[in-house]
Parts: C-alpha cells; structure tokens; sequence
C-alpha cells in the first residue's frame, strides 16, 4: 500500500524562477526535502485553462514555453519527465460521469516545470497535466477537486500551481518588494481561510455576483486563483497545513504556497 502523499499549492510567479536560486526557489527545495516520494505527479496549473476537461495521456510530454520576451536559456530549458497514461486513466475514471478528454497535444506548461525543476530536479517522476475548464464556476472545480481525494491514498501528488493574488497590469516592476493594501488583505484572508480548512470561503471569495473591489484586484481572472481549491479540497480531518512562502512580489503577485497533509 503507497504511503498518502500530502498536496501541494505553489504559488509559482515569473517562471525565471526556474533558472535562479531565490527566495522562491528555495523555499520549493526545502518543502520537497519534507515531501515522501511520489509515485507520480498530477499538475494542475493555471496555464491549461481551456473550455472543457482534459489530461495528458503521452508516454513523454513536451516542455512548453507558452511565454515570450525572455532570456534564450529559459526556452533551452527541458523538464523530461515521463508521462503517465495510466494515471490520465484513472483521473477520467474518478472524474465519471463528466467527459475528460486524453489530450495527446499538450505537454507540460511552465506553471509546472518551472516549480517542479527544484521540487524533482530529476525529472524522473511521471506527470500528468489535468486542465482547468473555463466554463465552470469555482464551486464546480471544488467539486472535482474532491473527487480526485483517493489520488493520495494511490501515491499521487496532487500539485496546484498558479497565484492567489495575480494581477500583472497592477505590477510595480521597479519595487520588487512592493506590496498593495489590497493584495496583502486579501492574501491574509487566503491564509485565514486554508488554515480553517474552509473550502467553502475560499469558493465564495471568488462567486459573490458582486465582488469587492479587493477581490477584483487580486483576482482579476480566475485561472491562477483556481488551482488552489484542488489542493484545498485535499483536505482530511487529520491532515495539518503547512503555509510557506508567504510573501508579495510587485505590489500584485502572490506567492504564497499551501502543504496540506
């Protein structure tokens, strides 16, 4: 019987983070050095958001470089893990009677690689990516997200990456260390809410018809706040969170990261 692997929410910010030994970096090479072995990895991330659900099936994604405008090494850079079409199998199978297409296409996207590359430097770990259905409101992602639960009882990590607070048109490129009244109000309320466990909160933070003007800020598109209600949803009654990384880069980007279990 696998040993059940804890989930994990990264908040994965400018996939520079690949290349660099930072703040951020450091922080996902010391959670991993805590982290049992995985027997594979399912990716959701906030860059596969996409009308309809799909997971990777190929023996051996591709590394996407779905960006522009940076150095030369950052599109050398590779993650040649292994895929998993058994594990996309059994996703599909847990997420029934809902239609999840095998995606054949796509590979992994930099939300991904660029924190897996110092979680499993070795790429030696399968991964598959399941997407982000654009159609849905985050009370159904909730909703799929606990289905996926018996993935950690089969040694699966269950990896979320995106940003709880992620609004690039807000950034103050010029002070890194910036950060806006409403970004950290909002981050603190994340906080609040993971550290209860309340699913729920963390759901209607972002389905107020109305929403405030913070939430607006913060959460401007839904794609990087989604991925943290999948790791959310992980949680049991006896499973402790773990808050790290907890800080703002540029007045608008969250980083902070979520180990539950």
């Amino acid at each position: 019987m696998s040993t059940r692997i804890p989930a994990l929410f990264v908040g994965h910010g400018t996939p520079m983070n690949t290349l660099e030994r930072n703040v951020n970096s450091d922080a996902w090479r010391h959670i991993a050095s805590d982290l049992p072995r995985p027997e594979a990895i399912l990716a959701i991330s906030a860059h596969w958001y996409t009308p309809g659900l799909a997971v990777t099936a190929t023996d051996q994604p591709a590394t996407l470089h779905d960006f522009s405008g940076f150095p030369r090494e950052l599109f050398e850079f590779r993650y040649p893990a292994p895929g998993d079409p058994a594990l996309a199998e059994r996703v599909r199978a847990l997420l029934e009677p809902l239609p999840v297409a095998s995606d054949l296409e796509w590979g992994l996207d930099h939300g991904t690689w660029s924190v897996l590359a110092h979680l499993y430097p070795g790429a030696d770990i399968p991964v598959v990516h399941l997407s982000l259905d654009s159609t849905r409101p985050p009370a159904w992602h909730a909703d799929v997200a606990r289905r996926l639960a018996p993935l950690r009882d089969e040694g699966v990590l269950i990896l979320g990456s995106g940003n709880v607070v992620h609004n690039l048109r807000r950034m103050d490129l010029a002070r890194p260390e910036s950060v806006f009244d409403w970004a950290e109000r909002f981050s603190a309320e994340v906080r609040q809410a993971l550290l209860a466990g309340d699913l729920e909160a963390l759901v209607d933070f972002v389905s107020e018809e109305a929403l405030r003007e913070e939430v607006r800020l913060a959460v401007p598109t839904l794609e990087h706040y989604l991925p943290v209600l999948y790791v959310a949803a992980q949680q049991r009654e006896d499973d402790p969170i773990r808050l790290f990384n907890d800080r703002i880069e540029y007045g608008s980007i969250g980083m902070l990261c979520c180990r539950v279990g």
